[in-house]
């Protein structure tokens, strides 16, 4: 099936010209932040009997209690006093002498009082289920965090991460990518799967620089080569520019790959022909702060087999 649809795209048609929005104008726009249920995924009931029990104590407080949530927030002034010199200090470029593990724990602190106590009732629910719009893929590089990058919030995107953001096709067998999409659309029903690449990704430069019938045992080199053809289609069509410049070709055309690959699990198959999913590429170019945005239109049975468009492309900057 991606072959067919790979050969029913016209050469030069993956990248047509952007149009830009302003970042509000984006499908993130407006996001209702419906609750996301928590899985059972791995979860020891004993190990997790005592933490089950002392949140239904809470929780039920809060249920006889309407007010907790100010108390709660309101409560801890050593720790709004402890953030409030430690960030102070940040601020004024000190060195607050903490260990990494210290710094972490500041920043725990400073989330439980920010965020979890001031939205109990939200986070109550996430404990209950969760009912993401997105699935999102993307590159496990430090500097691109999805969350931070456009914003979601607990609840709003199921996630998984790995080098290159790439997605290998269903005859690859089993992955830590392929069981999270089962579950986020098996399971999750998500309606959405959001495919993010993005600038100087050492994955794509470690696929660019691989020699065809190379002999490799590095886990990275045969993990990266699921974007072969993405490599061999840059080398095509950009083989006479920089090496830089083919990574960049070839970052967003993996994730083109990526997105045909998705098409051969015969249930994104199928919820994307009947519409309950859309499949959707994205590029974040995180040296000028920029993010590309495109959606994959696929339809059956036009003349000539299986086709696929690339339509809503923009660029928010």
């Amino acid at each position: 099936m991606a072959a067919r649809l790979r050969a029913s795209l016209p050469s030069g048609h993956l990248f047509p010209s952007a149009s830009t929005d302003s970042p509000s104008d984006g499908p993130f726009a407006g996001f209702s932040g419906k609750p996301l249920g928590a899985s059972n995924i791995c979860r020891s009931p004993l190990k997790m009997e005592g933490t089950r029990n002392a949140r239904l104590r809470i929780l039920g407080s809060i249920e006889r209690k309407p007010t907790f949530k100010t108390e709660a927030s309101e409560e801890p002034v050593g720790l709004n006093r402890q953030l409030t010199e430690y960030e102070k200090q940040r601020l004024e470029g000190k060195d607050c002498g903490l260990d990494l593990f210290e710094e972490l724990k500041f920043r725990f602190r400073r989330f439980k009082k920010r965020n979890y106590m001031e939205n109990l009732v939200h986070y109550r629910n996430l404990s209950q289920q969760q009912t993401p719009k997105f699935m999102v893929i993307a590159c496990a590089d430090s500097r691109v965090c999805p969350s931070d990058v456009l914003g979601f919030q607990p609840g709003e995107a199921f996630t998984v991460r790995n080098v290159a953001n790439l997605v290998p096709p269903f005859q690859h067998g089993a992955s830590e990518t392929s069981a999270a999409l089962e579950f986020a659309v098996n399971s999750l029903e998500v309606p959405n799967i959001l495919v993010i690449g993005h600038s100087r990704c050492g994955g794509i430069q470690a696929l660019m620089r691989m020699k065809e019938g190379s002999d490799s045992r590095s886990f990275i080199k045969d993990w990266v080569s699921i974007g072969k053809n993405a490599r061999l289609s840059t080398e095509a069509a950009a083989g006479s520019l920089s090496f830089d410049m083919q990574c960049r070709h070839c970052e967003k055309e993996s994730i083109n790959g990526s997105l045909l690959n998705l098409l051969t699990y015969p249930w994104i198959e199928k919820r994307v022909s009947e519409g309950a999913l859309s499949l959707h590429g994205g590029y974040y170019d995180f040296v000028n702060c920029t993010f590309e945005k495109w959606t994959l239109v696929y339809r059956e049975g036009l003349e000539g087999g299986s086709k696929y468009d690339i339509n809503d492309r923009s660029l928010w900057s």
